[in-house]
């Protein structure tokens, strides 16, 4: 949960909370949500209520997404938080799962990039976003990411602020559904090569590339990425003893940096990474998963740099709702949340 108010073009945050509850455990392997993770979400979520009426909240957004969609108990979930927090959770559509990652990316977009490609690595999937700016005049590309229109667009020349979307697709794959479904293979690196070569195969509908020659233009080209993965990573890559959003955010690393950081990580072992102060132990079981993901696209489409965001559906919901309620230009006070 992010609590914020706005401040001139961006926003303050007021309070935060956040909480490992995966959701989503045992979902490959019964396709329903348990009972232990419906427990652990729920007292999450009574915390967040609990904030939510502290601070006198007026504007909010509160969304589930893959591990909801796909369980064959996810209404039944939602209508349980809603009577026991008094919660009310939209259930989103991929399509909008990706547009709040793109919007909360874009203020790291290059002005020099005409082509751009957003990553969001959740949980229970992965979205990915490619954007042709090409049109775009180099002073209003960040502004053209903000308008994207995700649902409206797709292969089919429609242009929302001249920018325009050259495909997008969502992989129901994320960290703890790609490590379920390879949990009993022992050996860590062949689970690792397995876990990218099966994401891989899911990718096969996203083809970009051939509409656009991204290798003759490597320096108009930026990929971007948002999660715990890619910000566990450059953690890692930093050596940060204590996690800081401040030294993580909007950094990039090379490709060099973040293959020497996945086989760090491999060669640690599970043991390793528990105690690894910069991956902590709530990612230690699932990062081996996120780095097959990322290590998976960055072969795919290679470019010198990956710009890291630390941001994604929370910051998206609140620049959206903040931009609509046209609060970013005049911060007059209120406390808004998302």
């Amino acid at each position: 949960m992010l609590i914020a108010a706005p401040n001139g073009a961006q926003f303050r945050i007021v309070d935060a909370f956040a909480k490992s509850v995966r959701l989503g455990a045992d979902l490959e392997r019964t396709g329903a949500l348990s009972r232990p993770s419906i427990e652990r979400t729920i007292r999450a979520l009574q915390v967040c209520a609990s904030k939510l009426r502290k601070l006198d909240v007026r504007h909010h957004r509160l969304v589930a997404t893959e591990a909801c969609r796909r369980a064959s108990n996810g209404a039944s979930f939602l209508s349980q938080v809603r009577r026991r927090t008094g919660l009310e959770l939209e259930l989103i559509h991929p399509e909008e799962e990706a547009r709040l990652a793109v919007i909360s990316c874009a203020p790291l977009v290059n002005p020099t990039s005409a082509q751009v490609l957003v990553f969001d690595i959740g949980g229970g999937s992965t979205e990915l976003v490619w954007i042709d700016l090409t049109d775009v005049p180099v002073h209003a590309r960040v502004d053209a990411v903000m308008q994207l229109d995700i649902r409206g667009q797709r292969r089919d020349g429609l242009r929302a602020g001249h920018a325009r979307i050259v495909d997008f697709i969502s992989v129901p794959l994320g960290v703890a559904t790609l490590h379920e479904r390879f949990e009993d293979v022992e050996d860590e690196s062949a689970r690792f090569a397995l876990m990218s070569w099966f994401f891989e195969e899911q990718l096969s509908k996203f083809t970009p590339y051939q509409d656009i020659d991204v290798l003759n233009g490597v320096a108009d080209f930026q990929m971007i990425g948002t999660s715990g993965t890619v910000t566990t990573v450059a953690a890692a890559h930093l050596g940060l003893r204590r996690y800081d959003r401040r030294k993580v955010d909007g950094i990039s690393l090379t490709d060099t940096q973040i293959e020497a950081v996945i086989t760090r990580l491999i060669a640690q072992g599970p043991e390793g990474r528990r105690a690894d102060p910069s991956i902590g132990r709530d990612r230690a079981e699932l990062i081996v998963s996120g780095a097959a993901i990322l290590q998976t696209l960055l072969r795919i489409w290679p470019t010198d740099k990956l710009g890291v965001a630390d941001r994604g559906l929370r910051e998206g919901m609140l620049l959206s709702m903040m931009s609509r309620e046209g609060a970013l230009l005049a911060a007059k006070g209120g406390t808004h949340g998302g």
